[in-house]
């Protein structure tokens, strides 16, 4: 690798979570969609925080998550997004650098103020999200910083990012410069919902290639393609001839290309708690496992690892250093 390049670059929404208990009357009552993410406005998000019980606050947002979790495997990341210059985008900003992820995205000074995602979690451990994106939605193609594009060997992008039109244009603006300078690009997902509305155009940017890499769960996927039948999307997503991890809970994940299909077990878990960003956290174990060279199963396992540690507590950020994880594992990479 090149002196002054990264790993692994994110770009996504820059969001701050409060995360909290609830039962799933609470989520009838708030007309809420379980186990979905739904974007809300600032009156509904003071209104909803007000009738949510106690709640823990993490930084967030998809591929932060994702980016702190490389970082946490010990590869150099970076990161961009865009937060106010409030309390909330001063937090994100602390700890996303506090764990030598690459953060200078320039802040807001003005417009609305730092995205936050109230988090329900079910005694099942199922998370409901609910967003309001604020500065996020501010991300424009001018944030992009096109020298850290270039020095990345792996952009790394959330399908939440295609909700607001200026970000969309920020996100195929660094897929252009990461591909003209040779580099890869992955995308995630990220919801079932999200591919709900952008079905057409995520499976333009697969067809494209616009996109190198694919993260999705079995839910997108078969939001995807737009059946209930699991095999037969993963058969439509064969015959795109891309890479694609494809994660199933308790099941593990498939990894899927063109010649060749892998199914991973998970990891077992003494206790599920909350599966907030257990996605996040294996794209993190697999992009870097794939940045250094690994097997595509030893990517699909060090993936499957990271989302073991993160669904056994709160929050959707490592509380051990994955790297160590890893290596009590056997795994190296």
């Amino acid at each position: 690798m090149a002196a002054g390049s990264i790993d692994i670059l994110g770009i996504g929404n820059a969001i701050v979570d409060v995360v909290a208990t609830a039962d799933d009357d609470f989520l009838v009552r708030e007309k809420l969609n379980k186990g979905g993410m739904t974007l809300i406005d600032e009156p509904r998000a003071q209104q909803l925080y007000g009738s949510m019980g106690a709640g823990t606050v993490i930084s967030g947002g998809s591929a932060a998550n994702t980016i702190v979790g490389v970082a946490s495997f010990g590869l150099s990341s970076a990161f961009i997004g865009k937060v106010k210059a409030d309390e909330t985008g001063a937090a994100f900003t602390h700890d996303i650098r506090a764990m030598k992820v690459r953060f200078e995205t320039p802040h807001a000074k003005d417009g609305p103020s730092t995205a936050r995602c109230l988090v329900l979690v079910t005694p099942d451990g199922e998370r409901t999200m609910n967003t309001y994106l604020g500065a996020c939605q501010n991300l424009t193609p001018a944030d992009v910083d096109e020298n850290l594009v270039r020095s990345a060997g792996i952009t790394y992008l959330e399908g939440y990012l295609w909700d607001p039109p200026e970000a969309k244009k920020a996100f195929v603006k660094a897929a252009e410069v990461a591909h003209a300078a040779g580099n890869k690009v992955a995308l995630t997902l990220s919801d079932a919902f999200c591919v709900d509305r952008y079905r057409a155009e995520f499976l333009d940017l697969i067809r494209s290639r616009t996109v190198d890499i694919i993260f999705a769960n079995q839910h997108e996927l078969r939001s995807l393609y737009e059946t209930a039948d699991f095999d037969t999307a993963v058969s439509a997503l064969r015959e795109e001839g891309i890479l694609a991890a494809v994660t199933r809970s308790e099941l593990g994940s498939l990894v899927v290309s063109r010649e060749q299909t892998y199914a991973v077990p998970a990891y077992p878990i003494e206790k599920l708690v909350d599966t907030t960003g257990a996605g996040d956290l294996y794209a993190a174990g697999f992009l870097s496992g794939l940045a250094r060279g690994a097997s595509l199963e030893d990517c699909a396992r060090l993936g499957a690892l990271a989302a073991s540690e993160i669904i056994q507590h709160y929050g959707a950020r490592p509380v051990v250093r994955l790297s160590d994880l890893a290596s009590q594992n056997g795994l190296s990479y």
